[in-house]
């Protein structure tokens, strides 16, 4: 029979191993978060980055909470957010790693709170981290040197430039001024692909355009056909076209938050902002985090989108000349 002794080394070793791998889940082993910095100590004004490692099983969604906000805590601030980079790992497991730049410019040495990761009702922390921040020293006790007197050395014009240059100014000005039309026709007309001899023809409307857009996805039929992540890039995309021509934020260029915080200052869209917020989140998990979504979601997700592009479309004013759209505080809304 097996003795007492060997069963309570046996169990007592089992804990050894199992023990790190909880986490505050509530006992939940699907998920644990770690966090790291590189340095603990750095110079006010500098940066230092803090490489946050999540492990959890596929199929789960959760969301990492502290990065929504523009400081870990008052005196240290993200200045940088990072991006997930999700790595399929074996046992039907996935590994997250994302790199989040801190700064800060106030000494002193502060308690970073732990990172938490969001798993629908449940929330893993990771351990809290310290970071120092150094202040600049200057040397107080030494002399006071003082500035060297201005020598001022007669010159003559253009002393400094080549003879070639001065010899031949005119040449030289006309290859600069060929230089930087020919870079403004790049970027003002090629790179857009206009043809500046050929008419162009006048741009629909910003509400016009998304809907007839939204409406031609639609009929793609792509998320039935298994193309979520592809189905959510364009249905992103028609939206910051959209915010980018009716209130002339530059969302192409911004991510979701940055988008979500600038139309917070725009009256005509605050009362559509839940509407696009729920979409641009899905998206992100779809796009960022491999997540798959059901039928549900995705028709939900559209339905949102087209009500944000209604519920913030301009109001049309008729006038004897043309059919303006402007906006509730009367100007013209972005062509």
């Amino acid at each position: 029979m097996i003795s007492r002794k060997f069963l309570i080394t046996t169990a007592a070793l089992a804990i050894a191993i199992l023990a790190p791998l909880q986490v505050a889940l509530g006992g939940n082993t699907a998920v644990s978060i770690s966090v790291k910095l590189d340095s603990a100590r750095m110079m006010m004004g500098k940066t230092v980055q803090m490489h946050v490692n999540i492990t959890q099983d596929k199929g789960l969604n959760g969301v990492l909470l502290n990065i929504d906000k523009k400081a870990i805590t008052p005196e240290v601030e993200i200045a940088n957010p990072g991006k997930n980079d999700t790595t399929s790992l074996d046992n039907n497991r996935i590994q997250i790693k994302r790199d989040i730049t801190l700064q800060a410019f106030d000494p002193g040495t502060y308690q970073l709170p732990p990172m938490a990761y969001l798993v629908g009702k449940d929330t893993a922390k990771s351990e809290p981290l310290t970071l120092t921040v150094d202040s600049i020293v200057v040397d107080t006790v030494g002399p006071i040197k003082d500035f060297k007197p201005i020598i001022k050395v007669p010159s003559k014009f253009l002393d400094f430039v080549p003879d070639v240059v001065s010899k031949y100014w005119w040449a030289w000005l006309l290859g600069i001024a060929l230089i930087a039309f020919a870079i403004f026709a790049y970027l003002k007309w090629f790179k857009k692909g206009i043809n500046p001899l050929r008419p162009v023809k006048k741009r629909m409307p910003p509400y016009e355009e998304a809907m007839l857009n939204l409406e031609k996805l639609k009929s793609r039929n792509l998320w039935q056909n298994g193309h979520e992540k592809e189905y959510y890039t364009q249905l992103t995309d028609i939206l910051r076209i959209y915010i980018d021509r009716r209130f002339g934020i530059n969302a192409i260029e911004m991510t979701s938050s940055q988008i979500m915080d600038k139309l917070k200052e725009n009256n005509d869209a605050h009362l559509a902002n839940e509407q696009l917020n729920d979409v641009l989140e899905i998206a992100d998990f779809v796009k960022f985090a491999n997540m798959h979504t059901v039928a549900d979601d995705n028709e939900i997700s559209f339905q949102r989108a087209v009500n944000f592009v209604e519920q913030t479309r301009p109001v049309t004013i008729d006038s004897d000349d043309s059919n303006t759209e402007k906006d509730s505080t009367g100007k013209e809304a972005q062509q």
